[in-house]
C-alpha cells in the first residue's frame, strides 16, 4: 500500500480526494498548510507527494524547495487555470507532474500511478529490460538503475523519477537525437498527455543539478524544432 500526502488549505478537496484514493487502495495523510506538512515530512516521509501551490503558511512552492534538500520523493502539484508560470516554475524546482484545477479525481489517481510505476521500475530489475536494469557508463557518467543513483566525474547527482528516465533515454545511445515526443513516451505513460514545455522543463532542471556537479557539463544538447541528444565525451 502506497502513502500518499496530501496537502491542500481546501478541506473539502481534502476529505474528497483522500477518500477516493483510500478507496484506490492507498494510505493518505492530508495537511492544510505547508509547514505543517513539512513537520509530518520529518517524521514519515510518503511515496508520494500531492501539493497546492497557494497555501497559508507555506505555500507549494516553498514546501518542494525545503523537501528538495532532503528527498527526491516524486510530487504533483495542484495549480489553477490560470497558474500557467507557477506550472513551469515547479517543475524546474523538481515536480514531476501537475494537474489543473477543477479536476477529474480519475485524472490525479491515474497521474499518481503513472509516476508509482515509473518509481518501481526503476527500483526493480523486473520492472525493465535487462539493458535497463544495468549500470550504464557514459564517459564521466554512471548510472545504476537499481540503486536510482548517478554519478558524473563521480560526483552524486540526485534525480527525481522523471529526471532519471529523460537520462537513461537520452544515454542509452549517445549521439542520436530524441524527440519530445519520445521523451512524453519515456517519462509518462501512454494515457497521460503534456505538452513540450514540461519535458523542457524537465531538461532545463536536469541540466541544472549536472551543472552543480560541473559547471562544464554540455552533454545534453538541443537541437532547436527537433528535440535532444546525450553526447559522450
Amino acid at each position: 500500500m502506497s502513502r500518499i500526502a496530501l496537502v491542500d488549505d481546501d478541506r473539502n478537496i481534502l476529505t474528497s480526494v483522500s477518500m477516493t484514493l483510500e478507496a484506490e487502495g492507498f494510505e493518505v495523510e492530508t495537511y492544510n498548510d505547508g509547514q505543517s506538512a513539512l513537520e509530518g515530512f520529518t517524521r514519515r516521509m510518503p511515496e508520494l507527494a500531492v501539493l497546492d501551490i497557494k497555501m497559508p503558511r507555506m505555500d507549494g512552492m516553498d514546501l518542494l524547495q525545503r523537501l528538495r534538500q532532503k528527498s527526491q520523493v516524486p510530487v504533483i502539484f495542484l495549480t489553477s487555470k490560470d497558474d500557467e508560470i507557477d506550472e513551469l516554475m515547479g517543475l524546474r524546482m523538481g515536480a514531476d507532474d501537475y494537474v489543473r484545477k477543477p479536476f477529474s479525481q480519475r485524472l490525479l489517481v491515474e497521474r499518481i500511478r503513472s509516476i508509482l510505476r515509473r518509481q518501481e521500475a526503476i527500483a526493480s530489475d523486473a520492472g525493465g529490460s535487462p539493458e535497463e536494469s544495468q549500470v550504464m557508463v557514459r564517459g564521466p557518467l554512471t548510472k545504476d538503475p537499481l540503486r536510482h543513483a548517478v554519478t558524473w566525474h563521480g560526483k552524486d547527482v540526485s534525480l527525481t523519477v522523471t529526471e532519471f528516465l529523460l537520462l537513461q533515454a537520452l544515454a542509452q545511445r549517445p549521439g542520436f537525437v530524441k524527440s519530445r515526443d519520445q521523451l512524453m513516451d519515456v517519462a509518462y505513460d501512454e494515457q497521460v498527455y503534456v505538452d513540450d514545455r514540461t519535458i523542457d522543463s524537465h531538461i532545463k532542471r536536469l541540466r541544472k543539478k549536472m551543472r552543480e556537479a560541473d559547471n562544464d557539463f554540455s552533454a545534453i544538447e538541443t537541437l532547436y524544432g527537433i528535440g535532444y541528444r546525450f553526447n559522450e565525451e
